[in-house]
């Protein structure tokens, strides 16, 4: 018998009410994926598919308009320290040094200073930054900030890691260096990771799944799983990542094209009406 899924995603469904009408317009629609515990998976998907609303929920800031997610087989039903979470942005506390800011999650555990800065220098170590504890955001490159973001989600140990498009703002050099960086904190913590990505690359080079979603609403068109010599000198430019990043644009091509579609009709219309 095989063990329950860390997270569960069971035909979620999130509809927004359209401000001034009786109708609403849907966001994402009957998304069912299994996270076994330990699994990294990596979600693609067109601009405006609802990416970041499926992490709103997995957050807990908003709730399904139905289905249900579950962590640990129960339901998910508002924001938690058993999820970790990594933004874009960096989110850090401008006023907190890197070692203070990932105190900060630990001080809402209510644990003595001594462990708090005991889990901090750890956790420091492990994405690499123990000698710059004392620095503040302002002083720190924006790798350096997101690693620090990384360690604190981690330090309060929770039981998945969801992380929305963490290197999106980040040179292309810094971009891979940390992808590098997250695997190996992955490999070492063994955690359940879900990682929201609008680059083929990076889903490819990160996940041991690949979940490929529809243009508005977002759906799973497929679920690819990933096929790459990760021993190889360069993975990037290994044939099996050529053929997959090739899969995965290839589902992603009509998605995109479609949205693009969607988004000049709609310009259309409100030409049209701004013209009546």
């Amino acid at each position: 018998m095989s063990a329950a899924p860390k997270l569960q995603l069971e035909n979620v469904t999130k509809r927004f009410p359209i401000r001034g009408q009786k109708s609403s317009f849907t966001a994402i629609e009957d998304i069912s994926i299994d996270l076994p515990a330990g699994e990294f998976l990596v979600l693609v998907g067109p601009s405006g598919c609802g990416k970041s609303t499926l992490l709103d929920l997995l957050g807990g800031l908003s709730t399904p308009s139905s289905g249900r997610i579950l962590l640990d087989g129960k339901p998910i039903t508002g924001p938690g320290l058993d999820r970790g979470i990594v933004f874009q942005q960096y989110a850090l506390l401008p006023w907190r040094t890197a070692s203070k800011n990932i105190e900060f999650g630990l001080e809402a555990k209510g644990l003595p200073a001594a462990v708090r800065r005991e889990r901090a220098e750890k956790y420091l170590e492990l994405v690499g930054l123990q000698s710059f504890a004392d620095r503040y955001p302002h002083e720190l490159s924006g790798g350096m900030k997101q690693r620090v973001a990384i360690a604190r989600s981690l330090a309060f140990d929770p039981e998945v890691l969801l992380m929305d498009e963490p290197f999106a703002a980040l040179d292309a050099q810094t971009r891979e260096s940390l992808q590098d960086e997250l695997l190996r904190i992955w490999k070492a913590t063994g955690k359940t990771i879900l990682f929201i990505t609008h680059g083929i690359d990076e889903a490819i080079y990160l996940g041991q799944r690949v979940a490929v979603l529809t243009s508005r609403p977002g759906r799973i068109k497929q679920i690819v799983d990933v096929e790459i010599d990760r021993t190889a000198e360069d993975v990037r430019s290994e044939e099996s990542f050529r053929a997959q990043r090739h899969h995965v644009w290839a589902l992603l091509r009509d998605e995109v094209e479609r949205a693009r579609s969607e988004e000049l009709a709609v310009a259309a219309t409100s030409e049209e009406v701004h013209h009546v």
